[in-house]
């Protein structure tokens, strides 16, 4: 038996059909291995086979027919239909869609099809067949659980704005490289990298060519690499007539792109990781996702240039100091890997991949995921899976939000259910042939919302919850945070994925029978929680917050969080079992004490906001200041708003005067003091020209600049998805590389300073207006 982690697959076209191709990972290195010949598989109701059999002779496709005892979620007995290729499968499903006919799983690709039958996530077992009939490495793939170790290689390039390529880095391990098309310098090596100098295009892509297979890696890691760098490159290589044999087999890199944006980047047998893709995928926010940013947030660390107007200074560099720009280049490889090495990123995609089979590169995926799960045990249990509602569903109802009770406290509660959704669907028996079952045997089965009912024996969603669960607890106590992450981004993501109108399993009934009784236990903990004596003031979704009282101690109040996890715990223990007869799998912690916390009111109203407030912790005998959905953490507000917040909200929980605080912001500000910390940063999210009417700052600024450049004859700066930084103007809105008008600091003072203070002020008895307006003659 042999092992392997796969890196890559598709299907390739031989003789005797289509097979899966694999290039895995191994103890021996990597290998290329190939399945036996596959048939393409869906399915049709059996009372519509008469009729696609019809359409599709017609059409002169041949199909295969073969009787099932398999039915779908609603008891239709459906025939399996077998065609020799996907493109067969595709023609086929086209037809039926054109004449009425339902096919059920006809949009499975025949790869993924074929590793999930046999449980097969990322790790597999292999083993050689005997009765090959062809020159292939024909296998037999099992799943496995290997674990292996892989080898990476960072791709960074750099080039002008006509994509004309100036250097392209590569660094790992064991190979630390940059290539640059320049007449003018001659080869050199460093502690840090071999410089090899080519003098052309084609010359470097063919160099590119030659240490990529040099140095083999099995993945490679990039910003944006999919978007741009591979996308640049094989422009760049069609455009020389260079063939860009990257793959493990000598096969050429490919690239596509789709309608939605989405690129694809495939070489066989390496896998290629975004950065970006991963980060996201991870749960982690910035408010940008620049290098330049991610580097700074998460290592302290900043790219060697990080002017405004990057570009620019590339070129200058590239004419200028070539060797230089070598050094930038290489950098930035330097920084992807300490990024992923922070991380633990190809840790995290590794175990995403072995539990749930999508591919290192794979962005998102939480329908993929979830079919790879679920499928195959759906399959077993003789059902099929549904079709994806053609309207993208129903909304169903989102989480708990109470409204709040706006103010000022003291001692202040946080009481979390841990994972409250997996939890529901352990705890309830919440799964899509749990659904079918109960319904069509309802006198035993567990009442939902919107009419469902579910099994209390026939069902898998729970039990795979229940296993990653545990999973989960022993990575805990590995201290193996990819694994644990991994874990918990994938148990969250089956309630979204259930309520989701891309998943051919959605139903309504399923996603409301989370969130509504989740409604349900939020609203009887709260119950519970004030028949002991204490106020609720804000529950969000697993979250409930509350005052025990201005009067006590830290110690006192951790009491109280302790006695209330404990009591609610048993509570829903001895509820379910008396009510439903169901063990409870819920479990509440005291998650957070806050010392001090302000719950603030919608803007211009005296009620109570939803998902916004701040506290002050004690974290290891230090103070700390934790922001949610305020100024302070949203990327659109400026530094010098984020900090002045900070500031105010620190005075405010400890006490001190505000006024002399206030009164110098605004002296500082208007002296130009604070100049560079009152851009605002937004992100286009559409070409300028698309936004007609009510056109907001940052895109008037955008066009202005873009309309000069015009005049000077250089391209435009701005499009969908750039980031524009930009300033408030005595003339409006200007980018911070086309200022030229002095910067309007009442327009600070009114829409940055204000609306912070007013939030706050009023309830320690200070008015921002008496206050400023007394004060007016300094300025």
């Amino acid at each position: 038996m042999h092992k392997g982690f796969i890196l890559t697959k598709r299907v390739i076209q031989s003789p005797q059909g289509e097979r899966i191709e694999l290039w895995v990972a191994s103890p021996d290195g990597p290998q290329r291995i190939v399945s036996e010949p596959q048939l393409s598989v869906c399915f049709v109701g059996a009372s519509a086979q008469s009729r696609l059999n019809r359409v599709c002779s017609l059409a002169g496709i041949p199909v295969g027919f073969e009787p099932s005892s398999l039915t779908t979620l609603e008891q239709h007995l459906v025939t399996v239909v077998r065609s020799r290729s996907e493109q067969q499968l595709r023609q086929v499903r086209k037809l039926a869609t054109e004449e009425g006919i339902i096919l059920y799983e006809a949009d499975l690709k025949l790869a993924d099809r074929y590793l999930m039958e046999r449980f097969a996530y990322g790790s597999i077992d292999y083993t050689f067949t005997s009765k090959s009939h062809s020159n292939l490495p024909e296998v037999k793939v099992k799943g496995g659980n290997y674990r292996p170790s892989l080898t990476s290689l960072s791709l960074d390039i750099e080039c002008d704005e006509f994509e004309s390529l100036y250097s392209v880095a590569l660094v790992g391990e064991n190979w630390k490289e940059v290539i640059i098309n320049h007449t003018d310098i001659a080869n050199a090596s460093s502690e840090d990298y071999t410089l090899t100098v080519v003098n052309s295009e084609k010359a470097l892509l063919k160099a590119l060519r030659h240490s990529i297979q040099a140095a083999d890696p099995d993945l490679i890691l990039g910003w944006n690499i999919k978007q741009f760098d591979f996308a640049v490159l094989a422009r760049r290589a069609k455009l020389c007539g260079v063939a860009l044999k990257l793959g493990r087999d000598s096969s050429e890199l490919s690239v596509s792109q789709w309608e939605s944006g989405q690129t694809i980047v495939n070489i066989a047998g390496r896998s290629i990781v975004d950065g970006i893709e991963a980060l996201k995928s991870m749960a982690f926010y910035f408010e940008s996702f620049s290098l330049q940013f991610v580097a700074t947030a998460l290592l302290g660390k900043q790219k060697l240039i990080h002017e405004d107007d990057q570009l620019a200074a590339i070129k200058s560099l590239y004419q200028s100091a070539p060797t230089k720009l070598a050094r930038y280049n290489f950098e930035d490889c330097v920084l992807v890997n300490e990024i992923a090495t922070r991380t633990e990123l190809i840790d995290y995609l590794t175990l995403r991949s072995r539990l749930t089979g999508l591919e290192l590169s794979r962005p998102g995926g939480s329908v993929a995921a979830f079919l790879n799960l679920y499928l195959p045990r759906m399959h077993r249990a003789g059902y099929v899976c549904g079709i994806r509602p053609e309207n993208g569903g129903l909304a169903s109802p989102g989480g708990y939000v109470m409204s709040s009770i706006p103010g000022l406290y003291k001692n202040v509660l946080v009481l979390d259910f841990k994972s409250l959704y997996p939890s529901i669907i352990r705890t309830f028996k919440i799964d899509p042939v749990g659904l079918a079952e109960g319904l069509a045997h309802p006198d035993e089965a567990i009442e939902g919302f919107k009419g469902a009912k579910f099994s209390r024996t026939t069902h898998f969603l729970p039990d795979i919850i229940t296993q990653l669960w545990q999973e989960r607890d022993e990575a805990k106590k590995a201290h193996d945070q990819a694994r644990s992450q991994a874990i918990k981004i994938l148990m969250n993501s089956f309630y979204g994925v259930l309520g989701s109108g891309g998943c051919p399993l959605y139903d309504p009934r399923l996603a409301s029978s989370i969130t509504l009784r989740g409604h349900d236990i939020m609203l009887t903990t709260k119950q519970w929680i004030e028949d002991a004596g204490f106020k609720v003031i804000y529950g969000d979704t697993d979250s409930t917050f509350v005052h025990v009282g201005d009067e006590l101690t830290s110690s006192e109040g951790k009491h109280i969080g302790n006695e209330l996890q404990q009591l609610i715990n048993q509570r829903w223990v001895e509820e379910l079992q008396s009510q439903l007869q169901l063990q409870c799998d819920l479990e509440i912690e005291f998650e957070t004490y806050f010392e001090q916390f302000f719950m603030p009111t919608i803007r211009n109203s005296e009620q109570g906001s939803k998902k916004r407030y701040a506290g002050m912790i004690d974290e290891d005998g230090k103070q700390k200041l934790i922001f949610k959905g305020l100024e302070n953490v949203r990327s659109d507000w400026t530094s010098m708003a984020r900090s002045f917040q900070h500031q105010l909200y620190a005075c405010v929980f400890n006490q001190r005067p505000v006024q002399q605080l206030i009164l110098t912001l605004i002296e500082r500000l208007k002296a130009g003091e604070l100049d560079s910390k009152l851009t605002y940063t937004k992100r286009l999210r559409k070409p300028t020209h698309q936004y007609v009417k009510n056109v907001p700052p940052h895109v008037r600024a955008a066009k202005q600049e873009d309309e000069t450049r015009l005049t000077q004859g250089l391209p435009l700066k701005y499009n969908r998805s750039t980031v524009v930084k930009y300033v408030m103007t005595m003339q409006g809105p200007q980018t911070v590389t086309s200022v030229n008008s002095p910067l309007d600091y009442d327009h600070y003072v009114e829409k940055q300073i204000k609306p912070i203070a007013e939030s706050i002020l009023p309830l320690i008895g200070v008015e921002f207006e008496k206050l400023i307006n007394s004060q007016m003659g300094l300025f």
